[in-house]
C-alpha cells in the first residue's frame, strides 16, 4: 500500500497521478468550496490563540493541492490578523509532484510558508496546531484473514494459479500470471494481542472462514513522528473512522480496504497498482490508543456534520440568501456543497477527534464539540 501511493515514480499520489477535487480523482471537503476553510478556521484560532504569546504555527500533513492550507491562510489573515502576523504556515508531504502543485497554489499566501518534514522539525519542536485531514486513512493497513483455525497475514503475491487462496482475490487470464492476495503466515503474538483487546481473539461463528479486516501498525509510528515535531500544541484528524464494534462488525467480512479512481470506488485493491488512491477507515479505539502511548491527550471526537452545524454551518447556509453578488447557478452549487459537508450518506460521517501535547490545555471543549449557535 505504501509503495503503490507513495513510490516516487509509479505512486498513485508521489507520481502526480491522482487529481483532488470534483473533476478528478476523487472529492474532498476543502475541493467542493472554501465553506469548508471558513467554518473550519475558527476552531484552529481558538486553539493557536490559546497556545502563547510567541511564534506558532500552522501545520497541515497531506496537503494535496493546497486548496485548504490557502484558504486556511486567508480565513486566518481576514479574520485574526494579529494571530495571523505571528503564525507560519507549515506543510509536510512525502510528494515531490503535489509539492510542486502546492507551491504554485500557494505563492501569494498571506503567511510565510514552508515546506518540511516531521524529522527535520523536531530538530526544532513547534508551538502549534498540526491538521491531519484525510491522512491517515492512506497509511499503510496490516490485512488479515481468519483461516478457520488462526489469524493469517495476507500477502500479495504474483502468481499463475487460477484460483485465490483463502480469502484472497485475483484475476487470471490468458494464463499470465497476475497479483493475488493470499493467505501467510500466522500472526505474531504482539499482533493478536491487540486483536485480543478488540475481542476480536476468538471471532465465534458469525466470523467463517476467509473473513478478512485490516489492522493499523502504521498509526503508533506516524503519531509518534507528529508528536516530536511539537513541542506544545494541538492534532485535529478528520477522517474516516469507526467504533471497533462497526469496523470489525462480523458483516463486514471484506474490512474497509477501497481504491478510488475518476469519482469511482472498487472493492479490488490489486487493480492497476499506483492508479488508483487506496484507503482504509481507522478505528476509534485504536486511534486514540496509539495516540495515548504516543504522549497525546484526547480533547474529545465527533462526526463532522455536527461538528460544522457547531461551527455554524446552519447559519452559513442561511446567510446565503444575503449574497446578491451569486448567481442563482452558484447559489445552488454553494448550497449543495454546504449540504453534502453534512450529509450522512455524503461526507457528514467523517469523524473529527482532536488531541494535545505539551503544556497545551484548552481551557474549555473544543468549540466544534459545544452546541449549535442558535439561528
Amino acid at each position: 500500500m505504501d509503495w503503490v501511493l507513495h513510490d516516487p515514480v509509479h505512486g498513485a499520489y508521489a507520481s502526480g497521478l491522482l487529481q483532488i477535487g470534483p473533476k478528478g480523482d476523487f472529492s474532498t471537503a476543502p475541493s467542493l468550496s472554501d465553506d469548508f476553510a471558513a467554518l473550519l478556521a475558527p476552531q484552529l484560532a481558538a486553539w493557536l490563540a490559546q497556545l502563547g504569546p510567541g511564534p506558532l504555527a500552522l501545520v497541515e500533513t497531506g496537503p494535496g493541492e493546497g486548496t485548504l492550507a490557502a484558504d486556511l491562510a486567508a480565513e486566518l489573515a481576514q479574520g485574526w490578523p494579529q494571530l495571523a502576523a505571528r503564525t507560519e504556515l507549515v506543510l509536510v508531504d512525502p510528494s515531490a509532484a503535489l509539492v510542486e502543485r502546492q507551491q504554485r497554489r500557494l505563492s501569494r499566501c498571506p503567511l510565510p510558508v514552508r515546506w518540511s518534514t516531521f524529522e527535520e522539525l523536531a530538530a526544532a519542536p513547534l508551538v502549534g496546531v498540526v491538521l491531519a485531514h484525510e491522512v491517515l486513512d492512506a497509511l499503510p493497513v496490516e490485512r488479515i484473514v481468519w483461516d478457520g483455525q488462526g489469524w493469517r497475514r495476507q500477502r500479495v503475491a504474483l502468481t499463475p494459479d487460477a484460483v485465490p487462496h483463502d480469502g484472497g482475490s485475483g484475476r487470471r487470464e490468458g494464463g499470465i500470471a497476475e497479483l493475488q492476495l493470499v493467505c501467510a503466515e500466522p500472526l505474531e503474538e504482539s499482533e493478536l494481542e491487540r486483536l485480543a483487546a478488540l475481542g476480536l481473539n476468538d471471532p465465534g461463528p458469525e466470523r467463517p472462514e476467509g473473513w478478512c479486516t485490516e489492522l493499523h501498525p502504521a498509526l503508533g509510528p506516524w503519531l509518534q513522528s507528529c508528536g516530536a515535531s511539537l513541542r506544545s500544541g494541538v492534532l485535529l484528524v478528520i477522517d474516516y473512522a469507526l467504533e471497533a464494534f462497526r469496523y470489525y462488525a462480523p458483516q463486514r467480512s471484506r474490512g474497509t480496504l477501497m481504491a478510488y479512481r475518476a469519482q469511482r470506488a472498487s472493492a479490488d485493491p490489486l487493480h492497476d497498482p499506483g492508479c488508483w488512491d487506496l484507503t482504509a477507515h481507522l478505528c476509534l479505539e485504536t486511534l486514540t490508543a496509539a495516540a495515548g502511548e504516543a504522549g497525546w491527550r484526547c480533547l474529545g471526537q465527533g462526526r463532522q456534520g455536527e461538528a460544522l452545524l457547531a461551527l455554524g454551518l446552519a447559519q452559513r447556509l442561511h446567510g446565503l440568501q444575503q449574497r446578491p453578488e451569486l448567481s442563482l447557478a452558484e447559489l445552488l452549487a454553494r448550497r449543495e456543497a454546504l449540504l453534502r459537508l453534512v450529509d450522512p450518506a455524503a461526507l457528514g460521517d467523517f469523524r473529527w477527534v482532536a488531541f494535545a501535547r505539551g503544556s497545551a490545555a484548552p481551557e474549555q471543549l473544543p468549540l466544534f464539540l459545544q452546541e449549535p449557535p442558535q439561528s
